[in-house]
């Protein structure tokens, strides 16, 4: 008799997303709150839906250039053009079929077995793993939780790096604590990589979701066209289209070629009527984005204040991204802490050990969220919360 069949032992050994893990003993409860994804409630707009079906009632369902229509690229030069201090030309925009697929390419591009990249955490544990997958080791450098809220030291990213060191991955602003990396540091850190020859990845998916600025500081503003830096980026969050799964990485144009290659013998193309869609999201968008923008302050700083008053639970207000990621005092086990609350409240929370050692008592909490549906989990949350642990 064989034994069972089975995929590769880096595959098979994969930690299954703790996050996932308490959503799927979830699933299919009555009455539940869902508050552990990185998912609006908002519903996309309907100017992005209209295109979308008029876009395949006009015959936008076949193949498309790898690298994207060159109509979204142009728009998405424009657009970040006119977000950033230097602008953004065709060559080096790439569009993919979801913000993650771009990660993925970059590591199949880039990484090769016993290169170690160095990571800033918490981070969202999808980033570690397409690391691991190309056989690549994550090194975590830590933002910290302080009274000015959450840090992070450009030294502990540089100690990190030796001579087997690819790339520096930041994500800012961050999921999950919100923190946005200014641009002095950002200059430090590119600063260092152009010493170095190593590569600056940085995940910008949450750069319109900020709350003391119309845009989060971008590397884009500091690089030149032919730097060793790369800015991924989604629609998901900006534009309220997560299950559109489309996204865009913004490279140096001597990348293009191969990353066409690698495009067609992944997925070959973004699906046509989605560009369409979000063509009228880049060119039309502004006035959703301002609006979203508002609704999240309001849920922001209504969750926050419910847990600030909570003498065993200590968090910052989020800058930017749209989570709250707070510690509660004597917490050992942030899973079986979030199953607890889930089982009592039927309130869906992110345990912080997904995202990393060290966060085992943190708790994720998505508020981008209608306040009534966020009123009723904090009503719902806050005395199981206070218990304590």
């Amino acid at each position: 008799m064989t034994g069972a069949a089975k995929g590769r032992p880096l595959v098979e050994g994969l930690v299954e997303s703790r996050i996932r893990e308490v959503a799927n003993a979830g699933m299919g409860m009555e009455d539940l709150i869902p508050l552990w994804y990185g998912e609006p409630d908002t519903h996309t707009p309907d100017f992005i839906v209209n295109a979308a079906v008029d876009a395949m009632k006009s015959g936008h369902t076949f193949y498309t250039e790898n690298l994207g229509v060159d109509e979204l690229r142009h728009a998405l030069a424009d657009y970040m053009s006119g977000l950033h201090q230097k602008p953004i030309t065709k060559d080096r925009v790439t569009v993919t079929g979801s913000g993650m697929i771009g990660v993925n390419l970059l590591q199949q591009l880039l990484t090769e077995p016993g290169d170690n990249l160095v990571v800033t955490a918490p981070v969202w544990p999808n980033m570690v793993e397409s690391i691991r997958l190309m056989h690549g080791e994550p090194r975590l450098a830590p933002i910290k939780l302080g009274n000015d809220g959450w840090k992070l030291d450009p030294e502990d990213i540089f100690a990190l790096v030796d001579s087997d060191t690819k790339a520096i991955l930041i994500n800012s602003p961050n999921n999950p604590t919100g923190w946005i990396m200014e641009r002095a540091d950002q200059q430090l850190v590119l600063d260092f990589a152009r010493e170095k020859g190593i590569w600056v990845l940085a995940d910008e998916v949450y750069n319109r979701i900020v709350f003391d600025r119309a845009v989060s500081p971008s590397f884009l503003d500091l690089a030149e066209p032919e730097d060793r830096v790369v800015v991924i980026n989604s629609f998901s969050k900006t534009w309220a289209m997560t299950g559109w799964r489309l996204g865009w990485l913004t490279v140096p144009s001597s990348l293009q070629p191969t990353l066409q290659k690698l495009i067609e013998f992944h997925y070959s193309c973004a699906a046509d009527f989605t560009q369409q869609a979000a063509i009228a999201a880049v060119r039309d968008g502004e006035e959703f984005i301002q609006s979203i923008v508002q609704k999240y302050r309001l849920g922001r700083d209504l969750v926050c204040d419910r847990l600030l008053a909570l003498p065993n639970v200590r968090i910052a207000k989020p800058g930017g991204a749209f989570y709250a990621f707070f510690e509660v005092a004597g917490v050992e086990d942030s899973v079986e802490l979030c199953r607890d609350i889930l089982r009592r409240t039927k309130v869906g929370l992110a345990p912080g050990s997904a995202f990393g050692p060290g966060y085992e008592n943190y708790v994720r909490l998505c508020f981008a969220n209608s306040e009534e549906r966020l009123s009723k989990a904090m009503d719902l949350i806050v005395p199981v919360l206070a218990e304590g642990r």
